[in-house]
C-alpha cells in the first residue's frame, strides 16, 4: 500500500481522482514477524503502530482489513462517491492479494462478501508454512515485486484494437475473480464494432451485440471522450437497481478486485490499460432490449495497445 512512482507520490493501487481514500488495519496472529496485536498502517512511512490485542480466536497469519475515509472522495464526486469507494476497496484487495503471492507468503484470500460497512473487505494471509512450496496459482506465473511495483494506470488516449488471444485472456481472468454477481464482456471498434465476450468453452471470443458502443459508453463514463477511440472496453455489469446494500457492496467490490487482475493480464500480453469507474445511469441491458433496471455497468477497463505517453515520444 505504499507503492509510489519516482515523485514519491503514492500510487499503491487505481483509484478516482488518485485520492486514495483506503486505510488499513492489521489483525495479526501467531507465526508472523509481528507480535501478535492490532495495528494500524501508515503508508506515508510504511510503519505500523499497536492499537490493541488481538480479537480472541485470531487464526496464525495476518487478517488486513480495509475501511476507506469517505470525505477524501465525496469532497471531490459529492454523490458518485459511493460507488466508486467500493471500487478503490475492491482495487486495493486485489493489490494486497498479488503482493502475498509476489512475497511467498500462505496462499490468500480476499474477503469480498459486502457483509459489513467496517471493515468493508479483508485479505487474509496465513503464515507460510516451512519447507513447503505454496499452494499452485490460477496463473500461469505467480507476479513479481517488479512487475507490481512497475503497473500503472496507462494515460489517455489508449489506441489500436487489442489481440484476440490478449482480449480472450483479459476477459478470462476477469471472469474468474468476478464471482457471480457480474458478468463480461468487452466493446470492440472496426472492422467488426461490437460486443464480444468469452465463449462457453472459454477459448474463443463469441459476438453479443452487434454496432458501435465505445461512445456510448464516453457518454455513460461522465463524458470521458477519449473511451470512444480506446482500443477496447472490458465491460463489468450486473448489479440490479433494486439489489440490498449487501449485494451493492459485494459486486463493487469484486469489480474492483477483478478488474485489477485483469489489467495485470492485460499488461502481461503488452497491452496498456486503464480503469474506468465512474459511470452514470449506463443501464447496458436496457440498451440491448432487456427490461431496463437490471444490468447496470458497475465498472470497465480501457484497453489498448498504444497509450498517451508512447504516442508523445519522438
Amino acid at each position: 500500500m505504499a507503492a509510489s512512482d519516482a515523485s514519491g507520490r503514492l500510487r499503491p493501487a487505481p483509484s478516482a481522482g488518485a485520492l486514495h481514500p483506503v486505510d488499513t488495519e492489521l489483525v495479526v496472529g501467531a507465526g508472523c514477524s509481528l507480535p501478535p496485536g492490532r495495528y494500524g498502517y501508515d503508508p506515508l512511512r510504511h510503519r505500523v503502530h499497536r492499537l490493541g490485542r488481538q480479537p480472541d480466536g485470531t487464526p496464525p497469519g495476518v487478517t488486513v482489513e480495509l475501511s476507506v475515509t469517505a470525505r477524501r472522495t465525496a469532497s471531490h464526486y459529492g454523490h458518485r462517491a459511493r460507488p466508486l469507494l467500493l471500487l478503490d476497496t475492491g482495487h486495493a484487495a486485489a493489490a494486497l492479494f498479488l503482493a502475498a503471492r509476489a512475497s511467498g507468503a500462505g496462499e490468500p484470500e480476499p474477503v469480498l462478501d459486502g457483509a459489513t460497512e467496517h471493515p468493508l473487505a479483508a485479505v487474509r494471509v496465513p503464515s507460510p508454512r516451512p519447507g513447503r512450496a505454496s499452494p499452485s496459482r490460477p496463473q500461469a506465473r505467480g507476479p513479481v515485486p517488479e512487475e507490481l511495483l512497475a503497473r500503472r494506470s496507462a494515460p489517455p488516449p489508449l489506441t489500436g484494437a487489442p489481440p484476440p488471444d490478449a482480449l480472450r485472456a483479459v476477459l478470462a481472468t476477469a471472469a474468474a475473480a468476478g464471482g457471480s454477481d457480474l458478468r463480461w464482456c468487452a466493446a470492440v471498434g472496426p472492422p467488426g464494432p461490437g460486443l464480444v465476450e468469452s465463449a462457453p468453452d472459454g477459448t474463443t471470443l463469441r459476438r453479443r451485440a452487434a454496432g458501435e458502443a465505445r461512445p456510448t459508453l464516453a457518454a455513460w463514463a461522465a463524458g470521458q471522450a477519449w473511451i470512444a477511440d480506446a482500443g477496447a472496453v472490458l465491460l463489468a455489469h450486473g448489479c440490479p437497481e433494486d439489489a440490498d446494500a449487501q449485494h451493492i457492496r459485494r459486486a463493487h467490490l469484486r469489480a474492483g478486485f477483478a478488474v485489477h487482475l485483469a489489467h495485470l493480464t492485460a499488461r502481461r500480453h503488452g497491452l496498456a490499460a486503464r480503469p474506468v469507474g465512474s459511470w452514470q445511469r449506463a443501464d447496458l441491458g436496457a440498451a440491448l432490449g432487456a427490461a431496463p433496471g437490471r444490468d447496470w455497468v458497475v465498472h470497465a477497463l480501457a484497453l489498448g495497445t498504444r497509450h498517451a505517453d508512447e504516442e508523445n515520444t519522438p
